[in-house]
């Protein structure tokens, strides 16, 4: 836009800040917040001026329409604010700051209402200008603490708990009054306001504050949060749990899903939290903050929780339904945090449990289901006795009972909380495979497309917890026709395949070469999968699809796990394929998450069938050792670990031919090791495992380089579980000490660290070239080998004993 425009639009916009009419003065808010984060304050020197001049004007319509700017450019920018000026004395926020704190006291709602959201933004950057006007902060709340309107207490609330997270020394001589506060307040008559002091105990208890001051509430608050706890009349689960299976899913019901691309390393990335679409609320956020009490205070809440659990499970009537539901949600709560005290009651409670997956209301057994699941894990490890058998069995028919229930919520929660037992179950579940797929397979029949995905997910489960077990005739015959119909019946852009898919990607690796019956048209479906996005990408009309990468993903991950089931046994499907071509094109894609599984299909391709990479083996290469030099922000640390993962398994296969990037993926892996309490430790771990390949391979191109990173390096091997790859990393460190003796003196302690991380090394070779490094620095040092010894405790020279 020309200049003499945007100057003219500036100059229109400030008279209107003070027009009589709200909705323009929320308009030109909005319009100024835009401006500001488009060009800061510096690009608009007028501006700072008129909205000090509307705040001090004592005219309502002015201070309103200043208030709204400011509260939208606070709640966009925070950071515009606190920041210098050209030609102005001190940063903005000096100056708004004392005239927020006075609008804490205005007659008027609307104003005390947008001074302190103002100021509440700012607690988690925490300007100097806050930090040092805490006091004068806190006073304004506590003076605000019981505002007629309910806007403004939750804010308050809002306030307190961000104060407990981000400085929670600030509260910390107000402790008492805060805590008995919020303890009112949690009983709030609007339910906004409780849910946001709610939040204060489970704030309180991450912020590590002092917990014999929280334990004497307990008695107190304990109470509320269980009131809580119950079901509001105008909940929509309740209107949800009506829904039987007759009535079909409309769209709006089909939750966002999100495919988590595949990993290779430590699982130790954050997964997106399944609940995210899930209404947060004053029921969830109580049983949230009873499940954290139980982990902090353990057993010591039981006293005062038990009688009130009790005393609601024995209410009777259908006008109590609600007070039965929340005592069980409130035993699911506290199953983790409380374990040792409820251990000897275990039998008691689910004996109980039991037959509320009957009841005739259907929150009740949707609830049961998910509580007995918190138990699960317990039961298993009953299972020794002939009665803790008895029981597991009995949970795992209770459910699988339920999983053909005809209300879809009840479905959904005994799928879920079925792929919950399964996976503390495992190989325990393998004498009940029959009957459970027989269930699973009769629920994949009748439900529909929300629950569906559940299904999936929890024969991808069983998949991943019982592996070649399931590999049985008996059992492929009641699983798979059922699959490969559905597999089928859907087009090539039908988002239905993404959890089919995600299916087949688990079935694939548990039943290893028993999957090739299946293969060929999955691995086709695949392709063919991959090149319709591509077209997509380019011309949506010819391709007849819209793009969306997610297919691109899902199919890599299951091209993945077919490599990692058939083994070799996948040459026959790739070699006459143009997958190597493709496979190139997902590795530059522009998003994350499709290179990060073009990468780990890279590795698995490598691990099983390098040869095929072989004519565009430079190019995968190269394009992979970008990767680790990128700019490491949090979707590409997924993208590095992959490729970094995927050099190191080819470089263990074609050995020589990765020499031209040994040098300089050094150099990087040498940088993410320095820099490791940055990235996350799947990503240490690997670029441990491939430098060390590396020098195995090259240790003259890496020996030269050593004292750089030998430190972080051994460091990061001495976490290393014991396995062939720590071997292959064991033999190229032992490689490069031999090259460059000298290099490695400095970190000796770390090196004799890293080797003492050994519980046995069964490599023979690797075991001797050890032993010939640790006698080799002995000779080396000769008196200084006792003085290096002398710096370690005694369980590390204990176990180097082994080998010098």
């Amino acid at each position: 836009m020309a200049q003499e425009n945007q100057k003219y639009i500036k100059s229109e916009l400030l008279p209107c800040l003070g027009a009589v009419d709200r909705h323009i003065r929320t308009t030109v808010g909005t319009i100024i917040s835009e401006i500001v984060n488009v060009e800061g304050v510096a690009g608009w020197l007028e501006l700072l001026p008129a909205l000090v001049n509307c705040l001090d004007s004592n005219d309502l319509n002015h201070m309103d329409g200043a208030m709204d700017a400011l509260s939208k450019i606070c709640e966009d920018i925070p950071q515009v604010l606190d920041s210098e000026v050209p030609g102005l004395a001190e940063r903005p926020i000096n100056i708004f700051l004392p005239r927020l704190y006075q609008f804490f006291q205005s007659p008027h709602a609307s104003l005390r209402k947008l001074a302190l959201g103002c100021v509440n933004q700012y607690v988690i950057i925490m300007p100097a200008a806050l930090y040092n006007s805490m006091d004068k902060y806190l006073q304004g709340l506590f003076v605000l603490a019981n505002d007629p309107v309910a806007e403004v207490r939750k804010l308050v609330c809002a306030a307190f708990v961000h104060l407990t997270e981000v400085l929670p020394s600030s509260i910390e001589p107000h402790l008492r009054n805060v805590m008995e506060y919020m303890l009112q307040v949690n009983k709030d008559p609007d339910e906004e306001v409780a849910l946001e002091a709610c939040e204060f105990w489970s704030a309180y208890c991450d912020a590590q504050l002092p917990t014999e001051n929280l334990k004497e509430f307990l008695p107190r608050l304990i109470p509320v949060l269980l009131s809580n706890m119950a079901y509001a009349d105008d909940d929509e689960s309740l209107l949800e749990a009506e829904e039987d299976e007759s009535q079909p899913d409309r769209d709006q019901d089909l939750k966002p899903r999100f495919h988590t691309s595949r990993l290779h390393g430590s699982e130790d990335f954050d997964d997106d939290d399944d609940d995210s679409f899930n209404v947060w609320n004053l029921r969830k956020c109580s049983a949230a903050a009873i499940d954290v009490l139980s982990n902090v205070f353990g057993d010591e809440i039981l006293p005062a929780l038990m009688p009130l659990i009790q005393a609601k499970l024995s209410a009777s009537g259908d006008e109590a339904w609600k007070e039965r539901e929340a005592a069980v949600l409130t035993l699911g709560a506290i199953a983790e945090g409380c374990f040792n005290g409820l251990y000897p009651l275990l039998s008691e409670i689910v004996a109980f449990l039991l037959p509320l997956l009957d009841d005739k209301f259907p929150l009740i057994r949707s609830i049961s289901c998910w509580t007995l699941s918190r138990f699960g894990k317990y039961l298993i490890q009953e299972i020794g006795n002939p009665k803790g058998y008895e029981q597991f069995e009995k949970v795992l028919m209770g459910l699988l009972r339920r999983l053909l229930d005809s209300n879809k919520r009840v479905q959904e929660a005994a799928c879920s909380a079925f792929a919950t037992v399964e996976e503390d179950a495992a190989e325990e579940l393998v004498p009940h495979l029959q009957v459970i797929l027989q269930h699973l397979m009769c629920a994949f029949g009748k439900y529909q497309r929300r629950n569906l995905r559940i299904v999936y997910d929890a024969i991808g489960t069983l998949a991943d917890s019982v592996r070649e077990e399931l590999n049985k005739p008996a059992y492929l015959e009641i699983l798979m026709p059922p699959l490969v119909a559905k597999w089928q019946q859907l087009s090539n852009s039908d988002k239905d395949l993404f959890p089919l898919l995600e299916c087949f990607t688990s079935i694939s690796q548990a039943l290893g070469v028993g999957f090739a019956p299946f293969a060929q048209p999955v691995f086709q479906r695949c392709m063919d999968i991959i090149q319709l996005q591509h077209l997509a990408k380019v011309d949506p009309a010819s391709a007849g699809a819209q793009y969306d990468r997610e297919f691109i993903v899902c199919s890599l991950d299951l091209l993945s796990g077919l490599a990692e089931g058939l083994s070799s046994g996948i040459e026959s499907l790739v070699s006459p394929s143009n997958l190597r071509d493709l496979l190139l094109k997902c590795c530059m894609d522009e998003a994350s998450d499709v290179r990060q599984s073009a990468f780990a299909l890279m590795g698995d391709l490598a691990r099983v069938f390098p040869a095929y990479l072989q004519p565009r083996m430079v190019e995968f290469l190269e394009i992979a050792s970008q990767q680790l030099s990128a700019n490491l922000i949090r979707e590409n640390l997924s993208v590095a670990n992959n490729a970094c993962w995927a050099i190191g398994e080819l470089a263990v296969k074609v050995r020589q031919e990765v020499s031209p990037i040994v040098t300089n993926v050094t150099s990087s892996l040498g940088l993410i090791l320095q820099h490791g309490e940055a990235v996350n430790k799947s990503l240490v771990e690997n670029s441990a495992i491939t430098l060390g390949r590396l020098a195995w391979i090259r240790p003259d191109l890496v020996a030269p380089h050593m004292e750089h990173f030998m430190k972080p390096w051994c460091l990061a091997l001495s976490m290393v579980r014991d396995d062939i790859e720590k071997e292959d990393a064991f033999r190229g460190l032992c490689a490069v000490v031999k090259v460059n003796p000298s290099g490695g003196v400095s970190s000796l302690v770390f090196i004799c660290k890293a080797i003492a991380s050994w519980h046995e090394i069964r490599s023979e070779d690797v075991n001797n070239e050890v032993s010939q490094v640790l006698n080799g620095y002995k000779q080396l040092l000769g008196n200084s080998w006792a003085e290096c010894l002398s710096a370690l405790e005694p369980p590390v020279k204990e176990r180097l004993a082994r080998y010098v």
